[in-house]
């Protein structure tokens, strides 16, 4: 679907990230993975990636609470790989804690990863897309840009400005051929989601499963979570043809969390 294409995912070197990176390179699109970690960990999960779907896949490493290292990514990428198709904005960082005694840093750093990193990547993508005459701007915004929850006001401002930032982008590019998106998850199991569950874990004096699922019963009814080729699923379908039409959409993934 997507050969000859090229993606540059956020915040793909795990998680939801890697999950929708290797839905898009299974149908064909040369991938740009973006993230931190262990540099043999990422290279083994770069060369699997294009051994695996006969893709190119290269790695940039780019510090995105850097406005500049941010638009570099993406002028990087189009240089490397020819061009830029699908831009996902997924990277993110959490911090939990009242309003008064949030940490002024932590505030700072959520809304410079979480909002201010999707407003530079975009600034930087769409001219070369609109030169292309067609691209799919997809962001992974969060049910908290839909909700609120106590303890997540950085968070919950961030991603609300992600689905507002989405709808501008919509209406800025509409006609062009490009698209923009978000997408609302739930609870998915990640590394992020994993340290709420051990924090409510030891809080209740439970174990990790009885704390996984009271966690989900509070606001997911399905009492399921979410995985990440549920939306990597979600991605692929948001950039193929058959979504033309589909912009400015903030579309939950949660379990009907927000139908509540």
């Amino acid at each position: 679907m997507f050969t000859g294409k090229v993606a540059v995912v956020t915040g793909s070197t795990s998680g939801i990230g890697l999950g929708i990176a290797i839905a898009l390179a299974r149908q064909g699109a040369d991938i740009v993975l973006n993230g931190f970690g262990d540099a043999a960990e990422i290279e083994r999960i770069r060369s699997g990636l294009a051994a695996e779907c006969g893709v190119r896949v290269a790695h940039d490493g780019a510090d995105l609470s850097r406005g500049e290292a941010v638009r570099d990514m993406i002028a990087h990428a189009v240089e490397t790989m020819g061009r830029i198709d699908i831009l996902v904005n997924n990277a993110g960082i959490q911090h939990t804690a009242s309003i008064e005694a949030f940490p002024v840093d932590k505030w700072d750093a959520i809304l410079a990863l979480n909002l201010s990193a999707v407003f530079h990547a975009t600034a930087a993508a769409v001219p070369y897309m609109k030169q292309q005459g067609a691209g799919r701007i997809i962001n992974i915004a969060s049910v908290h840009g839909l909700v609120a929850s106590v303890n997540k006001s950085a968070y919950v401002a961030a991603k609300h400005g992600v689905v507002g930032f989405t709808k501008a982008t919509a209406l800025e590019t509409a006609g062009t051929g490009i698209t923009a998106n978000a997408i609302c998850p739930g609870w998915v199991r990640t590394a992020l989601v994993e340290q709420q569950i051990t924090a409510l874990a030891e809080r209740d004096g439970t174990d990790q499963e009885s704390a996984a699922r009271a966690l989900l019963a509070e606001k997911q009814p399905t009492l399921q979570f979410v995985t990440p080729d549920q939306l990597g699923d979600m991605v692929a379908f948001l950039a193929s043809d058959a979504a033309a039409q589909i912009t400015g959409t903030a579309l939950p993934v949660d379990g009907g969390w927000t139908a509540r």
